[in-house]
C-alpha cells in the first residue's frame, strides 16, 4: 500500500503540536514549530500592484515582514484590524519569515494520528491542496492547514522580490 504525501505528513505530524486560531467561525490549526511569535497587528506598509491577501508588510526588528490577511486568502468575509486583531509570525523552511492576521488565538493543541483525518474533498474555501487534514478533539474540529505550501507560493515571492526593492 503506498501512502500519499499528505498521508506520509499527517503520519509524520502525528503526536505534534499545534497552534489553534480563529477565522470567522471556524477553527484552524498550524503547526507550532513554524510560530516564530504572536503579537498585536501593527500599521503596515501597502505595496502597489499586490495581491489583495497580502496586508502590506511591516519591518520587525530590522526585518521586512509580509502581512497576510487569511481572511481575504481564504474568500472569508473581510474583518476590521483593531486593538484585539492578531498576527502570527512564522519562520517557514524557506527562511521566509510572514505574518498571518488572523482574529484570535485560542491554545496549543497536541494531536495523535488517530485525532487526524483526511480532508474531504469538497473543501470549497481552501483547495485542499492547503490542508494536512481535520483534527477531532471530541466536539471540537480543528482544520489543519499546510502553511508551507500556503505560503510558498508564486506570489510571496513576488512579495519578497517587490519588499526587497522597495526597502533596501
Amino acid at each position: 500500500m503506498n501512502l500519499t504525501d499528505k498521508e506520509k505528513q499527517l503520519k509524520d505530524d502525528a503526536g505534534h503540536e499545534f497552534l489553534a486560531f480563529r477565522l470567522g467561525n471556524e477553527e484552524y490549526g498550524i503547526e507550532i514549530l513554524k510560530v516564530q511569535e504572536i503579537r498585536g497587528y501593527d500599521r503596515v506598509t501597502r505595496i502597489a500592484n499586490t495581491p489583495d491577501f497580502i496586508a502590506g508588510v511591516t519591518n520587525l526588528r530590522g526585518v521586512i515582514v509580509p502581512i497576510v490577511d487569511l481572511r481575504v486568502k481564504f474568500a472569508l468575509e473581510s474583518a476590521n484590524f483593531d486593538d484585539n486583531t492578531i498576527v502570527i509570525v512564522l519562520s517557514l523552511n524557506s527562511s521566509r519569515v510572514v505574518g498571518i492576521v488572523v482574529d484570535g488565538v485560542s491554545d496549543v493543541l497536541s494531536l495523535d494520528a488517530a485525532q487526524i483525518k483526511p480532508a474531504p474533498e469538497y473543501t470549497v474555501a481552501l483547495s485542499t491542496q492547503y490542508l494536512l487534514g481535520l483534527g477531532s478533539m471530541g466536539e471540537r474540529m480543528l482544520i489543519l492547514v499546510d502553511i508551507e505550501k500556503l505560503l510558498n507560493s508564486d506570489e510571496m515571492e513576488l512579495i519578497d522580490k517587490v519588499a526587497d526593492n522597495g526597502f533596501n
